[in-house]
């Protein structure tokens, strides 16, 4: 497994048991999979009291770190000596390994229906249709003069076939950038084309 150095970041204090005591760091683990797998989690899971000692930021820090590292080993499919090997170059000790291997094989086919529900293909754009608007007065009455453009995008998801609606308003200044990328994309992919 291979993960950015900000989640190896947001790792190495779950792997401190100064800062991280054995009852903390379990309660952290249970979060970040409840956070991933439980559609219904609760948003105050972190103000459980054994969390209470730890700053704010290094805890949810290590929530996104504990959460990516379990995403990225659901879609590796990783098996518990390749965890084990990515957990020991962070410096976790053995019971924390071993605890955190618990956690995952308990939750892993959860969390492999979870990653497969997701799909592989991004959405994909199918149509594009526009309208200018122009913004005289705002609600509280003050004059603006602006024109914006109101987008749709018709996007169709390729594994299911539905057809969804994306809307959203734009300056002038914002479409043209937006034009800009997506000839950059498209000179981009047809130079990977030719190669």
């Amino acid at each position: 497994m291979e993960l950015s150095e900000y989640v190896q970041s947001g790792l190495q204090p779950l792997a401190d048991p100064g800062c991280f005591s054995p009852r903390a760091y379990t309660v952290l683990l249970q979060t970040a999979f409840q956070s991933l797998l439980d559609t219904q989690a609760d948003q105050a899971a972190l103000d459980h009291p054994d969390l209470k000692q730890i700053d704010p930021t290094v805890l949810k820090h290590c929530h996104a770190a504990a959460a990516t590292c379990i995403l990225e080993a659901g879609k590796q499919k990783a098996d518990k000596s390749a965890i084990s090997a990515y957990l020991e170059d962070c410096k976790f000790d053995r019971e924390r390994i071993e605890q955190f291997c618990t956690e995952y094989q308990k939750n892993k086919d959860t969390l492999e229906i979870m990653l497969g529900s997701i799909g592989r293909c991004p959405p994909h754009i199918t149509d594009v249709s526009w309208r200018l608007e122009y913004q005289i007065k705002t609600n509280q009455l003050h004059k603006t003069y602006r024109p914006a453009y109101l987008m749709t995008l018709n996007v169709e998801n390729s594994g299911s076939g539905s057809h969804t609606d994306v809307n959203f308003s734009c300056t002038m200044e914002q479409l043209q950038d937006l034009v800009g990328k997506l000839k950059d994309a498209a000179k981009s992919l047809e130079r990977a084309t030719q190669m």
